[in-house]
């Protein structure tokens, strides 16, 4: 029984830890910040519940409190599952505010009551202090062995079969059960401590009824998002494809030539001028989501070999059955990380490169560095053009600092932004086109504007002093998510 507490009562700390990350990242965002957030307070309760509860055990006898504690534990990872998403709404955003109070609502109270039980458990087993360092060396590693199976387990099995809310429902009830049989062996499910039990195990049926009534924000839960599609009500057959807190991909099912955002509308503006109208491209795409920019290449300009590197498996499998996607020699699915993409890729072989790619809200770091860029040039052809997407608010931090990594592996650079957003006043997306030829930078202003586009034009000094003296990333040092302002300024 003790080995079997700590085992679980460890394992359940890190099946939350990870279970909690995917509850709340529909709200906040998947950023550094968020996964700092949910570690730190994680490991906040199990240095709180691991003290507090060494200390109650040498004041109260541990066999009333281990059943109470187990079966409370339990009873939480339940109910943060409807109090997230009640809640959720209310406190969404990439501030820092948000993200602290929604990893401590996710994590802390349940985590730090089950980290109480493995020193209670200890205060059991020490029959003599000749023994203390062998018993403490035993359920520690004990423990350790839990919390390895669970982040294992939950990564690499929990989350490919089932929903975020079967994963903490199954193991809040998995736990309740276990502290009900501690009860009953301990010999202590009777009187105050009883009621106090069963009154927990109301309170974990009470939590699975909730969960099962919380609202979820999420259609499909991929192995990296939480994702929807949405109809357009204005357009019969529009449809935005959401991930997480970001409106990812706009799709019309019926015309692949409509481009709903603006950004997509400035890469299709780059696409139409960096070659001869109608001649075939071969691109390569980092990054799927709906997959927009390869079908719009598809239907003008008939022959484009199209390759598209997306690391979430769902988010294809949500393409193929919601937004009508075909594949086929002309438009091919990889599902790979596109940094490992790169590096299988022929020297030399593409025309097109588009970046396109986001976890959260910002380009994964290893895509925006040095040593990514340069595996961008390296697949494009002497002619070749690399047109990506980003996302920063005032001050623009990490695209000055991304323009000036692209200045570093190519010889011309230009961006394409609105005038707000070059002024300081405004954020968003912004466009950045670079090559090692001289770009037609006069086409692509002609052609944004064909598109009504009110969007600029920055090359050569004027892109200089945007620029300035930021850093250049490299796979050495590439702080991306300090960088980023993810949201602008509230109202």
């Amino acid at each position: 029984m003790a080995a079997g507490l700590t085992f679980l009562s460890s394992g359940a700390v890190l099946v939350l830890e990870i279970a909690g990350l995917r509850l709340i990242a529909p709200y906040v965002g998947i950023t550094l910040q968020t996964n700092t957030a949910v570690i730190g307070f994680a490991l906040a309760a199990i240095a709180v519940g691991a003290w507090a509860g060494g200390s109650l055990a040498d004041r109260v006898d541990p066999r009333r409190l281990i059943p109470p504690l187990v079966v409370a534990g339990g009873a939480l990872v339940i109910a943060v599952l409807p109090l997230v998403r009640f809640t959720g709404e209310a406190f969404s955003g990439g501030d820092a505010g948000s993200v602290l109070l929604l990893a401590f609502v996710a994590i802390v109270v349940p985590a730090a009551l089950l980290s109480a039980v493995p020193p209670m458990v200890v205060k059991l087993q020490l029959a003599s202090l000749a023994e203390t360092g062998a018993v403490v060396g035993r359920l520690s590693g004990i423990g350790t062995l839990g919390g390895i199976a669970a982040t294992f387990g939950t990564g690499f099995v929990l989350v490919a079969l089932f929903p975020t809310s079967g994963i903490l429902v199954g193991t809040g009830l998995v736990t309740v059960l276990a502290g009900v049989a501690a009860a009953v062996y301990l010999r202590r499910s009777s009187g105050s401590t009883g009621r106090r039990t069963a009154g927990l195990v109301v309170l974990a049926v009470a939590g699975t009824l909730l969960a099962a009534l919380a609202p979820s924000p999420c259609e499909e839960e991929t192995a990296y998002h939480c994702a929807r599609v949405v109809a357009d009500p204005d357009r019969p057959t529009g449809r935005l494809l959401l991930l997480d807190t970001l409106r990812h991909s706009y799709v019309d099912l019926a015309d692949p030539t409509h481009l709903e955002f603006e950004y997509v509308r400035a890469i299709a503006s780059v696409t139409d001028v960096v070659a001869p109208a109608g001649e075939p491209l071969s691109a390569l795409h980092l990054g799927g989501g709906g997959l927009t920019v390869p079908r719009y290449l598809a239907a003008v300009r008939p022959g484009t070999e199209s390759l598209v590197l997306e690391v979430d498996p769902g988010v294809v499998e949500i393409d193929r059955e919601q937004l009508g996607l075909r594949t086929s020699e002309a438009l091919a699915v990889r599902v790979v990380d596109a940094r490992i993409g790169l590096d299988d890729e022929p020297a030399g072989g593409r025309d097109l490169v588009v970046g396109d790619a986001f976890g959260g809200l910002s380009v994964p770091w290893q895509l925006t560095t040095v040593e990514a860029l340069e595996a961008v040039d390296a697949a494009l052809a002497d002619d070749g053009v690399y047109v990506v997407n980003l996302i920063d608010h005032p001050p623009l931090d990490f695209v000055r600092a991304e323009l000036a990594t692209l200045g570093e592996v190519f010889g011309e650079v230009v961006l394409l932004a609105r005038a707000p957003v070059l002024a300081g006043e405004d954020g968003g997306n912004v466009v950045v086109v670079a090559a090692q030829r001289p770009l037609p930078v006069e086409a692509i202003g002609t052609a944004l504007a064909g598109r009504d586009l009110g969007w600029q034009v920055v090359e050569g000094a004027e892109l200089a002093e945007f620029v300035g003296d930021a850093q250049v990333l490299t796979d050495d040092e590439a702080p991306v998510d300090q960088l980023l302002t993810p949201y602008g300024a509230p109202g």
